[in-house]
C-alpha cells in the first residue's frame, strides 16, 4: 500500500473530481440548532448523484488506474453506497466492474446499483454481512486479475472522501468549530482528520459510530483492527466487523473523540429529519446528526457541521424505524401476561392495568393448552413515557403475572 493520504492529495483529489461530483449544500438546520444550542449546519451528501459520499472515494481511485488495470476490470465489495460510487464511476469511465453486495443490503440500493451501473457492472449477492461479500471481491480479485476498489481500506479512497472538507470551509467561509463524522470502514472520517489536522488543526472533528458496530472503538482499545464478535447490521451503511487498517493508521495518533450512538437514538432522529425537516436519510446518514441529542456535547455560539452522509433508504424499512424509536424514546414495551382463565380476566387487565392514554398493540396467546392460565405477548404503547412505573406498579398489584421483556434480548429482537 502507498503512503497514508496527505491534504495535498485530497486537494488533488479535489480538482479530479471537479465536475464529478456535486458541491452539496451546507444548510443551517433550526431543529438540531434549539436541540445542541449551537449553530448546527448540515452537509447535505445525500444529494449527491448516488445520494451518498462514497463516489467521492470511488471515483477518485478508478480514475487513477492504469491503462492495464482498466482493461482489467475493477471489484468491490459494498453495502449499497460504495458500489453506486462504483457503478457510476464504471459507467463514467467505461471501465467493466463486479460489485458483491450481503443479502442485508435493501433492495433500494441493489436497483440503483443496476440502474446506475447498466451493462458495464455486475451485481451478485454473497453472505449477510459486509465482511462476507468483501471475502467473496477477494477471491474473484485473485482468480481474475480484477482491481479491488475497497470501499475504505486505501489511501485514495481516503483522499476522495476527504474532498468533502473543502467544501465545507468555502461553504461557511471559515473552518468549524466542530466537525461531527459518522464511521463505518473509517474512510471518510480519516480524510476528514487528514485535511482538517494540515488546514485547519483548530477545528474538533469527532467520529460517531452505531452503537452495535463499533469497529473503530474497538481497534482503538486493542491497538489495531480486530474483528467484532458480535455486529448489528440495522445501520447498514456503517455496519462493517473490522475497522480498515489505513484508516485506523490515519486515525488513532490523532486522539480524536470517537462516540457511540444506539440503533434506537438513529431512528428517532431519522423519523425527526424526515417529519421536520423534509430529509431522507438512511441510518448510517442519520449518524452524526444522532449524536447531538445525548453523545456529543457543544458550546453555546460554536460552529457545528454534521454530515448527513446517505439518503438511499428504504421505504419499506420504516415500520422497524418507528418501532425502534417508540423503543428508544421509552414508549413501546412488550411483556408475557399470565392471565387466568377466568371470565373478565381480560377487561379487568383492560380497566384496572392500562392507563387512559396508553394502547395495546399487539395481543398473542403463546399457549392455549393451559387451562388455568392464558400465557399471551402483550405490546403496549404508552401514551407518557414516564408513566411506566405506574403501570408496572398495577400490573404487580393485578392477580396477573407479568414478565417485562428485555429490548436488547434475543426475545425482543425475534419480535422487531
Amino acid at each position: 500500500m502507498t503512503d497514508l493520504p496527505t491534504a495535498a492529495d485530497i486537494d488533488e483529489a479535489s480538482a479530479r473530481l471537479d465536475g464529478i461530483v456535486e458541491c452539496t449544500p451546507l444548510q443551517l438546520n433550526v431543529r438540531l440548532t434549539a436541540v445542541a444550542g449551537a449553530d448546527v449546519w448540515l452537509k447535505r451528501e445525500d444529494l449527491q448523484p448516488v445520494r451518498s459520499y462514497k463516489l467521492r472515494g470511488a471515483y477518485n481511485r478508478i480514475a487513477q488506474l492504469s491503462d492495464e488495470d482498466r482493461a482489467a476490470g475493477v471489484v468491490c465489495a459494498s453495502a449499497g453506497n460504495h458500489g453506486q460510487g462504483v457503478a457510476f464511476a464504471c459507467s463514467r469511465l467505461g471501465i467493466n466492474g463486479r460489485i458483491v453486495v450481503p443479502s442485508t443490503t435493501p433492495r433500494q440500493k441493489r436497483d440503483r446499483m443496476a440502474a446506475i451501473g447498466g451493462d458495464i457492472v455486475d451485481l451478485v449477492v454473497v453472505g449477510d454481512t459486509y465482511d462476507e461479500a468483501a471475502a467473496a471481491a477477494a477471491e474473484y480479485a485473485a482468480r481474475t486479475g480484477a482491481v479491488i476498489v475497497h470501499a475504505f481500506d486505501h489511501p485514495q479512497t481516503i483522499a476522495g472522501q476527504g474532498t468533502v472538507c473543502s467544501e465545507i470551509v468555502d461553504g461557511l467561509g471559515r473552518a468549524p468549530d466542530v466537525v461531527l463524522v459518522p464511521v463505518g470502514g473509517g474512510g471518510l472520517l480519516a480524510g476528514v482528520v487528514t485535511w482538517f489536522a494540515e488546514r485547519h488543526p483548530a477545528t474538533r472533528v469527532v467520529g460517531v459510530e452505531p452503537a452495535g458496530a463499533a469497529s473503530l472503538q474497538a481497534a482503538l482499545a486493542a491497538g489495531g483492527p480486530v474483528d467484532l464478535e458480535r455486529l448489528d447490521t440495522f445501520v447498514d451503511g456503517a455496519a462493517v466487523r473490522r475497522i480498515g487498517q489505513a484508516p485506523y493508521d490515519v486515525i488513532a495518533p490523532t486522539g480524536i473523540e470517537i462516540v457511540s450512538v444506539t440503533e434506537g437514538a438513529v431512528c428517532t432522529e431519522m423519523l425527526d429529519l424526515y417529519q421536520t425537516d423534509g430529509i431522507i436519510a438512511e441510518p448510517a446518514g442519520a449518524l452524526a446528526t444522532a449524536a447531538l441529542r445525548s453523545a456529543v456535547r457543544v458550546e453555546a455560539g460554536q460552529t457545528v457541521v454534521a454530515i448527513v452522509s446517505g439518503g438511499n433508504n428504504d421505504v419499506s424499512r420504516y415500520s422497524e424505524i418507528v418501532e425502534r424509536s417508540l423503543v428508544f424514546e421509552g414508549r413501546k414495551h412488550y411483556f408475557l401476561v399470565n392471565f387466568p382463565q377466568e371470565p373478565g380476566a381480560l377487561r379487568r387487565f383492560l380497566d384496572e392495568v392500562l392507563g387512559p392514554d396508553d394502547d395495546i398493540t399487539l395481543f398473542e396467546y403463546v399457549k392455549r393448552s393451559n387451562r388455568e392460565l392464558g400465557p399471551a405477548l402483550v405490546g403496549i404503547e404508552l401514551g407518557d413515557p414516564a408513566e411506566l412505573p405506574d403501570l408496572m406498579a398495577r400490573m404487580a398489584a393485578s392477580p396477573m403475572t407479568v414478565e417485562a421483556i428485555d429490548p436488547d434480548g434475543p426475545f425482543y429482537r425475534f419480535l422487531v
